[in-house]
């Protein structure tokens, strides 16, 4: 069985649709702190084009209380509405245009208009929405529903065996801190997800890589899972 770790995102990007997709079973990391590099930080924002680039969705959180930070799974959405109002005013005008707009604008009115007290809901929600728009089913699973609590590779290796998978497939960054010589004494396989983003026609011209799937769920509805894979051959690496 092969499995993947991630963070959960907010209309998560393409990179993290396409890992899911080649698994058996994915585990959203929602029991740890909220990630503040801002390489890797997209639990709470994801990028959208605009006509004039793209633009930041961030949802406001409260991310620590007396004691510290709290996990992914207990942060508090700072929501006094305006966010709500913002996003998805953002995107009507982004994407009110589009081809697959009026498949999932209901769905997307829907979701702003509902008072979201805690993120994890809000960001499970959208990207269900997206697995959905690409046609993958790959199970989800949150680690706050899991037993092991260790830290970094110990900790990945640790999700890997509770769940019986004999394959981890580790985004680019394992490479600097997984113990491979401990997954491989424990049976467990290591592959590496090198996305190899597609370019597609935008609804705006000109091309911004790394947006959110959204972007790609409402310019292509029709062709977005093969776009998605189109590099599949590039994509692992071990």
């Amino acid at each position: 069985m092969k499995l993947c770790i991630q963070q959960p995102a907010y209309w998560p990007w393409l990179g993290f649709i396409d890992r899911v997709a080649r698994c058996d079973v994915a585990i959203l990391l929602d029991h740890v702190a909220l990630e503040h590099n801002t390489r890797t930080q997209f639990t709470n924002r994801n990028k959208v084009r605009t006509a004039d680039g793209w633009t930041w969705l961030t949802v406001p959180v409260r991310a620590r209380d007396e004691r510290g930070a709290v996990p992914i799974e207990r942060v508090e959405i700072a929501d006094d509405g305006r966010w709500r109002r913002k996003h998805l005013a953002t995107l009507r005008q982004s994407y009110g245009g589009a081809r697959g707009w009026g498949r999932h604008a209901e769905w997307i009115e829907s979701l702003y208009a509902h008072e979201w007290s805690t993120l994890a809901p809000l960001v499970e929600a959208t990207t269900r929405r997206l697995l959905d728009a690409f046609e993958v089913g790959t199970p989800l699973v949150r680690s706050s529903a899991l037993a092991s609590r260790t830290h970094k590779s110990q900790l990945v290796l640790d999700l890997c065996l509770e769940l019986g998978a004999d394959c981890y497939l580790s985004g680019p960054f394992g490479r600097d801190y997984l113990d491979r010589a401990a997954f491989e004494r424990a049976g467990v396989r290591i592959e590496f997800h090198d996305y190899a983003h597609p370019e597609y026609e935008q609804l705006h011209a000109g091309f911004h890589s790394h947006m959110s799937a959204l972007d790609l769920a409402l310019t292509h509805p029709d062709r977005a899972r093969a776009i998605l894979g189109a590099r599949m051959g590039e994509a692992l690496a071990a």
